[in-house]
């Protein structure tokens, strides 16, 4: 595999039709994610396509915090959620019924169910609101249900494919490659192709559908030679890719949610004197007695 052909983001626009997009990939970073869950295959596939379509879709924000794509279903799978910081942290988490998942086998996005589909911006900035919207689960994948949210909420011409696969050794792999108008590119006028705008979009959608698994998946295919495979008609420009890393901070978030009780109801929490609790994202475990419960309740 060559060293920088995954765990990255890479930014890109199409001169010609004033469209900007985005082409992430997730390696070494899905491993460290899904390796520490014993997540049946279907389970660990759905959560990497929604780590990796929460990763482009973080990308294209102009925010300073996190960024959480949240699938909820009543289905086998009951939830999916990706976190993406403006740094390029990212972390993930499902929550399934065992039985019902090996039952139905794989499925892919219709493990969930029926459910929703929510983006939440959490600014890290003091007296920030953060934001969510919400739609319902549509479409065959996480990505297709993501594009669904902006032709439904946002209105902006979105277009989203992602591939995912575990390679024969074990490992795992998954691309997302997106496209999106720029809103001053709105309206009817001509492109520089002499297409109208709507035009133009239909043709860059069919170009990127164009685009297989393989392709995407392709460690020997540095992003910028698929970007201009796919685009070259199109004044394709790449900008240097972005890393991506696996991140959780629930050692702090854990601490400032005890700070949420007093001492009497953190110890009663406590078995044998020990107060453990654990986080979603990473399996980490976490024991504090009372000394250090009362250290961290007296931190403000």
């Amino acid at each position: 595999m060559t060293s920088n052909a995954f765990d990255n983001i890479t930014p890109f626009q199409l001169e010609s039709g004033r469209l900007r997009g985005r082409l992430v990939r997730l390696g070494a970073v899905l491993d460290n994610m899904l390796d520490k869950h014993d997540y049946p295959a279907a389970v660990a596939s759905l959560l990497a396509e929604t780590a990796v379509t929460g990763a482009a879709l973080a990308s294209m924000l102009k925010y300073e915090g996190r960024f959480t794509l949240q699938a909820k279903g009543d289905g086998p799978v009951r939830l999916l959620v990706a976190d993406t910081t403006h740094t390029g942290g990212l972390r993930a988490y499902a929550r399934y019924d065992t039985s019902a998942v090996t039952t139905m086998g794989d499925e892919g996005i219709g493990l969930l169910g029926k459910g929703y589909l929510a983006f939440t911006v959490e600014p890290s900035g003091e007296g920030q609101e953060t934001y969510q919207g919400i739609v319902p689960l549509r479409g065959a994948t996480v990505a297709a249900a993501a594009q669904h949210y902006f032709r439904q909420s946002e209105q902006i011409p979105t277009g989203l494919i992602a591939a995912v696969r575990r390679e024969p050794d074990g490992h795992w792999r998954a691309a997302c490659l997106m496209l999106q108008q720029m809103p001053e590119a709105g309206g009817q006028g001509a492109t520089a192709d002499g297409m109208t705008t709507q035009e133009f979009w239909q043709h860059v959608m069919v170009l990127m559908s164009s685009c297989t698994p393989e392709e995407l998946l392709d460690a020997e295919l540095p992003a910028t030679d698929l970007l201009y495979r796919l685009f070259h008609g199109e004044q394709v420009r790449a900008a240097p890719a972005m890393p991506l890393s696996h991140v959780c901070s629930c050692a702090t978030r854990i601490r400032a949610a005890l700070r949420l009780f007093n001492r009497e109801e953190v110890l009663d929490m406590a078995q044998d004197g020990v107060v453990t609790l654990h986080c979603e994202f990473c399996n980490s475990a976490y024991r504090y007695n009372e000394a250090e419960i009362a250290e961290i309740l007296a931190t403000s």
